[in-house]
């Protein structure tokens, strides 16, 4: 394995320190929440969230920002009615990831309803690499296609856009990543980050700017008269794809996504969801009556995107397409294992990345990049994502590719933007990154093997310039300590029922505890009786089995524990450490 160098570890040394901090609530947000109608938790909860009004909180369709403002949609809504209209072939270049196939399955959805001629391919990452490639076009030039249309992808495809006009293909891009330098010369771009555009809500996952897609369509196909004699399709029915690739790309939610992914929990809490994302919850053993958007994005999205990480992502769009129920739980077993094998592969390559850093302290350094021969393409960006967690680093992992090439997967701390940082490292070195795009949390991109040293050395300079000591201090806001009357089974069902996710994150809370009992459950989990105030309570700590202390500080959440059908509160203890009398 080769890594940035580090200095070794004391040890007795922490690989980051932590911090335990309260979030800031405005009594004025708590008091106006309180008039209208919200809990003393809730309200609290809400205004550390920046909510100071209860109209941001609201979740009907009604309050779903218009499309006029996405740029360019209206105009792709009218060549996307020509091109049904002309009964063009359109095509959707898909990408490979819980978002991507989404987008995919709410774009073929969607336009079939309003008659399009369409289908779908979608990039193997092993073969082809990220998005509208010159090698894709290619491929999807084969069928004959009149239009490609891209979801979740496009932005920077200036070559394989070039490729697709000179070959007779028009163009249509609609994706959320940030743009480069050069936009591509297509027919026309829908995204709400693209230079001119007055979106209010920036965040939209690409499967959000597909739907918004589809709501401007709908406008124009009345317009022009299409729904004189039939029903309009009735585009509420994909909401419940649009709240899982929302989720699951871990895109801000701001009031805009939490109004997509409420209206799609409720469809599919309804029993309205299409039979792939039932069936994946069956597998998952999860009852759709109560699914969370954590259930979304830790359950349902993980074993989607498994298609993609290990094999080809067009088995998990087929399983979202299809409307039979026993083909959508024939596919979702297959994801099922596909995600069993991708945890095996990922703890495989964590414990040899960690095991090779077990003696290295990367105090000194503001990142971390790895390299090893043996890694899998398909899981860097977990194993980055776990090592991030650790470290508390902008993580690369990089694993072989094709051609003396290396690919690579990031994640970023708060603090740093990583497609911004990689962006100043291809300025200051053209030669160095092959491609890269991304966002601020997650990037990708490609080198020369040979240059592996160059680039953790370009990249570790860029980040001291953008990183401060006090960005690499492990932080853990909490919503502070909760009255012992609000832990009850019925505050933590209210804190279940709501949209928690990236940027609007899932209440946890920090006080002190006795431990009145604690036991080794599954061989690496306590199982843990805690007291505060004279109330008994609960608990369970994950992946820990030593003992703890007898008086212990803890940060915890609430949850729902359901064993022999009977509902209890347990707390889920999500960090500790001793704590004085």
């Amino acid at each position: 394995m080769r890594f940035v160098k580090l200095e070794p570890l004391a040890a007795d040394a922490n690989y980051a320190m932590t911090e335990i901090f309260p979030r800031d609530i405005p009594a004025s947000a708590v008091l106006h929440l309180r008039e209208n109608g919200y809990s003393p938790a809730l309200a609290k909860i809400f205004a550390a969230r920046g909510i100071t009004d209860s109209k941001q909180l609201g979740t009907s369709l009604a309050e779903l920002l218009p499309p006029d403002d996405l740029k360019n949609a209206r105009a792709m809504a009218r060549l996307l009615a020509d091109a049904i209209a002309a009964r063009k072939k359109l095509l959707v270049i898909a990408d490979y990831d819980a978002d991507g196939a989404t987008a995919c399955a709410v774009a073929v959805r969607g336009l079939r309803a309003f008659g399009a001629h369409i289908d779908f391919i979608v990039p193997n990452r092993f073969e082809y690499g990220y998005g509208l490639t010159p090698e894709i076009v290619q491929l999807a030039a084969q069928r004959k296609p009149d239009i490609l249309l891209t979801v979740d992808n496009g932005i920077a495809s200036v070559e394989g856009v070039a490729e697709a006009v000179r070959l007779g293909m028009q163009v249509l891009i609609t994706d959320h990543h940030l743009p480069g330098d050069t936009l591509p010369d297509a027919a026309c771009i829908v995204n709400p980050s693209q230079p001119g555009c007055a979106f209010p809500s920036k965040h939209l996952a690409g499967v959000g700017v597909m739907f918004y897609v589809l709501l401007a369509l709908r406008a124009e196909l009345r317009t022009r008269g299409a729904f004189s004699d039939h029903a309009e399709p009735r585009l509420a029915e994909l909401l419940d794809l649009v709240a899982l690739g929302t989720v699951a790309d871990v895109v801000k939610l701001d009031q805009n996504n939490r109004i997509l992914v409420q209206q799609g929990l409720q469809r599919i809490r309804a029993g309205r969801a299409c039979a792939g994302i039932n069936a994946l919850l069956r597998v998952a053993k999860k009852d759709p009556a109560r699914v969370t958007s954590q259930d979304l994005g830790f359950t349902v999205g993980p074993r989607l995107n498994a298609a993609g990480r290990l094999d080809d992502m067009s088995l998990g769009i087929n399983c979202l397409l299809t409307d039979d129920a026993a083909t959508a739980t024939q596919i979702a077993a297959k994801l099922d294992a596909l995600n069993r094998e991708r945890r095996s592969i990922e703890t495989d390559m964590q414990d040899g990345a960690l095991a090779s850093l077990e003696h290295i302290d990367p105090k000194d350094n503001f990142s971390l990049t790895l390299f090893d021969e043996s890694w899998h393409q398909g899981v860097i960006g977990i194993l980055a994502s776990r090592l991030k967690d650790r470290f508390h680093r902008p993580t690369i992992a990089f694993a072989r590719s094709n051609n003396g090439e290396i690919k690579g997967s990031g994640r970023s701390i708060t603090g740093l933007h990583l497609r911004d940082a990689l962006d100043l490292v291809s300025k200051r070195h053209p030669s160095l990154i092959g491609k890269f795009g991304g966002h601020a949390a997650a990037a990708g991109l490609s080198i020369a093997e040979a240059d592996f040293e160059n680039f953790v050395s370009a990249f570790e300079k860029v980040c001291g310039e953008l990183l401060g000591e006090g960005d690499l201090a492990h932080r853990i806001e909490t919503d502070g300590a909760l009255e012992t009357t609000e832990m009850n089974l019925e505050v933590a069902r209210t804190l279940e029922e709501q949209v928690w996710g990236q940027g609007f994150p899932a209440p946890q809370f920090s006080d002190n505890f006795v431990v009145q009992n604690q036991r080794v459950v599954g061989e690496k989990h306590l199982k843990l009786r805690l007291e505060t105030n004279g109330k008994l309570i609960e608990a369970i700590l994950f992946g820990h089995n030593e003992p703890l202390p007898e008086q212990v500080h803890a940060v915890y959440s609430l949850s729902v524990n359901e064993y022999n059908g009977s509902q209890s509160l347990q707390l889920i203890v999500r960090h500790w450490r001793e704590a004085k009398e």
